[in-house]
């Protein structure tokens, strides 16, 4: 019935397949593979224009490899720069909460990265340091509450030391009212 195939059409057939596949995988491999290198050009220019201060830069070229990696790698350490700028303290843009919420969302998109260790070490420091403000703002309250009651207090014990004179200068007269009366 059939004829037996010759092993030359199998391996022509094979690598057919082969060369269809790989160049599927290929095109995508290599997009990827471009996506990477432009990422880590982004990464090292903010890395460049942070040692020199331009944390806007800085911020930008960051937040570049975040739209080109989504949440991929290294889109972990865009994420990782990013909250560093807003918690650095020679920013003017400071932004303790929005450097907390880079962190969070670096712990929670890239639980394996590098990262997400010394962004749980951040998030633990910055909510100890909210949580202390938090405190010190309610200690400056408390403390601002007591000065007003104070004023108040030194206020009543002005009066009733004007109270206390007169109230010895009228002593002081109905003794004189006396001693005047008995001669």
């Amino acid at each position: 019935m059939g004829r037996k195939r010759s092993r030359t059409w199998e391996h022509l057939h094979l690598f057919i397949a082969c060369v269809i596949f790989l160049s599927f995988t290929g095109c995508a491999t290599l997009k990827e593979l471009e996506t990477r290198m432009e990422s880590r050009e982004h990464l090292v220019a903010a890395q460049n224009l942070f040692e020199q201060g331009d944390y806007e830069g800085s911020l930008k070229e960051n937040q570049a490899v975040l739209s080109l990696c989504d949440n991929l790698p290294p889109g972990d350490e865009a994420l990782f720069n990013m909250a560093l700028i807003y918690a650095h303290h020679e920013y003017r843009g400071r932004d303790l909460r929005k450097s907390l919420d880079h962190f969070e969302r670096l712990v929670m998109a890239f639980p394996q990265s590098p990262f997400a260790y010394q962004a749980k070490i951040w998030i633990g420091i910055l909510q100890d340091n909210e949580r202390l403000s938090r405190e010190i703002e309610k200690a400056n309250e408390s403390l601002r509450k007591s000065q007003q009651e104070n004023e108040i207090l030194m206020k009543e014990i002005d009066e009733l030391n004007k109270t206390i004179r007169k109230s010895k200068q009228v002593d002081i007269e109905i003794d004189e009212k006396k001693k005047e009366i008995s001669k």
